[in-house]
Order: C-alpha cells, then sequence, then structure tokens
C-alpha cells in the first residue's frame, strides 16, 4: 500500500472570507482523493511562490505537490498588475524550471462578487478545481518517472 500523497496549500488571507471559501473546496478535493495536507499563510499572493519555493527547497518535510490560494481584486492602482502578473509567472516558473505539481489557484478579478462566483462551493469551486489540477500533475510527474 503506498503512502497518501502529501500537499502543501499556500493560501493569502487578504479576503479572508474569499480565502477560506477557496480553502474549503480544496480540502474537500483533497480529503476525497484521501490526501493529506499541511496550510500555511503568507502576507498577500506575490508571496506564494516564494513560498512554495522554500518548502521545496527545504529538507524538514517533503511535499508532493503544492497549491497556491488567494484572491486579488483590482483597485485604483497598477499594483494589481504587478501582483497577478507575477505570482502566475513564479508559479509558472517553478512548474516548468522545478518540475513541481502546482495548483494555481490565484483568483484575479475586478470585484468581490466574482470573486465569490468562482469561489463558492456551490458555484465555481475554485479551490476545488486547483486540488484536482495539482493531483493531476502529481499523477503525470509519476507516469514519466519525475516523482
Amino acid at each position: 500500500m503506498s503512502k497518501p500523497l502529501h500537499i502543501l496549500i499556500v493560501e493569502s488571507p487578504y479576503y479572508q472570507d474569499i480565502t477560506n471559501e477557496l480553502v474549503r473546496g480544496a480540502v474537500e478535493a483533497l480529503d476525497k482523493a484521501g490526501a493529506t495536507y499541511e496550510r500555511i499563510s503568507v502576507p498577500g499572493a506575490f508571496e506564494i511562490p516564494a513560498a512554495i519555493r522554500f518548502a521545496a527547497d527545504g529538507t524538514a518535510i517533503k511535499y508532493d505537490g503544492y497549491i497556491g490560494l488567494g484572491c486579488v481584486i483590482r483597485g485604483e492602482t497598477s499594483h494589481y498588475d504587478y501582483v497577478c502578473g507575477e505570482s502566475a509567472r513564479g508559479l509558472q516558473d517553478l512548474a516548468i524550471n522545478d518540475r513541481l505539481a502546482i495548483g494555481y489557484g490565484i483568483l484575479t478579478v475586478e470585484n468581490r462578487d466574482q470573486a465569490w462566483a468562482r469561489a463558492a462551493l456551490d458555484q465555481g469551486n475554485k479551490g476545488g478545481f486547483v486540488a484536482e489540477v495539482a493531483l493531476r500533475m502529481i499523477e503525470l510527474q509519476q507516469k514519466f518517472g519525475l516523482a
């Protein structure tokens, strides 16, 4: 019997209620798959890639995959564009360059209504979807002998 997959959920609680809903969806999907998980919190979406990098490079705990969860809502400045672009680029770089299995669950939206439509378990359930993405990417790593 193989041991269950162990996933790290990195969450940005900037919009705590939305992030909590994303986490609920992810945890439900991981529980259904029989995976174990740990959760850590970082200040914002911009910091999610660095936290995943720290965990992947660290020797204390071995994770099979990673899930980044958070929400960025457009404001009046260009800060939104930098946070969205750099968090996405950072996670994609980790996935490609370091061959990490990552579920990208950082919502990038115009307003809270759009965020809730994507996060709510009875609507978009993006948290559950990205957990399933991470699990599928782990399967692909295993298929190709990378895990």
